[in-house]
C-alpha cells in the first residue's frame, strides 16, 4: 500500500473530500496490484482495473496517468528523498553521515525504501518489477534520476561547484544504498522475516557506509 510521506498528509489532516480521494487512489492501486499478481502486468487492461475497482477508466487515469504508474508511482515519490536528506541535514553534519543515519532509521522502521520490508503488498510489487521489462527499465530510470538529484544537491552544498566530485560522491552514496536495499530485498523475497534480518542488515549498512567513508584502500591489492 502506498506509504504516507511528508508530501502526503496523514489521513486525520485531510478534509472529507481529500480522504475520499485518497481512499479511491488506494483502492485502485490495491485492485491493480492484485490483478497484476494474479495474471501478469501485460495481461491486465486499465479497463479491467477500472471495472474491478468500480470506477471509470478516466478515473483510473486521473490518479495514475499510465499503466506503469499503477505500480511505480508510490516508489517514485521517494526519488528525491536522499537529496532532500542532504539538503536538510543539520549544520556540521556531513552528507555521508546524514544519508547513513536516514538509511539506518529506515531499516529500524522496516520502511520499504530500505529493502527490509516483508509486507506481502511490497513483495508483490518487487516481483512485478523484476518480472516485467517495462517496469524494470522505468525503475532503473528512476534510480538514475535520484542520483542526478543527489549530485546536484551535493554540488550546491560543496561550495566549490566541482561537478565531477559531486557525481562521484552521489554514485558512491546511492550505489552503496542500492546494494544494501537489493540484498535486503533478496532476503525478503526468499521468505526471511524482516525482524530476524534487521540486526544483520544494520551491521551490513554500518560496514558498507564505513567503506565509503574510509575508502577501499588496498582492497584486492594482493
Amino acid at each position: 500500500m502506498p506509504k504516507t510521506t511528508a508530501a502526503t498528509p496523514a489521513p486525520e489532516e485531510l478534509s472529507l473530500r481529500e480522504r475520499k480521494k485518497r481512499q479511491t487512489g488506494i483502492r485502485i492501486w490495491t485492485v491493480a496490484i492484485g490483478l497484476f499478481v494474479e495474471r501478469g502486468f501485460d495481461q491486465v487492461s486499465v479497463a479491467e482495473i477500472a471495472a474491478a475497482a468500480e470506477v471509470s477508466k478516466m478515473t483510473v487515469f486521473n490518479y495514475f496517468p499510465t499503466k506503469e504508474d499503477l505500480v511505480l508511482i508510490p516508489m517514485e515519490r521517494h526519488t528525491g528523498e536522499v537529496a532532500e536528506v542532504v539538503r536538510e541535514r543539520p549544520a556540521g553534519c556531513s552528507a555521508l553521515a546524514a544519508v547513513r543515519r536516514q538509511y539506518l532509521e529506515a531499516l529500524d522502521e522496516q520502511d520499504p525504501a530500505s529493502g527490509l520490508c516483508d509486507r506481502q503488498s511490497v513483495l508483490d510489487v518487487l516481483r512485478l518489477i523484476s518480472d516485467t521489462p517495462a517496469l524494470t527499465l522505468r525503475a532503473l530510470a528512476t534510480s538514475t534520476r535520484a542520483e542526478a538529484l543527489l549530485a546536484a544537491e551535493l554540488r550546491a552544498a560543496s561550495g566549490d561547484q566541482d561537478a565531477l566530485t559531486a557525481q562521484l560522491a552521489a554514485a558512491q552514496l546511492l550505489g552503496t544504498r542500492r546494494t544494501l536495499v537489493r540484498e535486503n530485498q533478496r532476503r525478503m523475497l526468499g521468505g526471511e522475516p524482516a525482524a530476524g534480518v534487521l540486526p544483520e542488515a544494520r551491521a551490513n549498512a554500518v560496514r558498507a557506509f564505513a567503506l565509503v567513508e574510509n575508502g577501499l584502500g588496498d582492497y584486492c591489492g594482493g
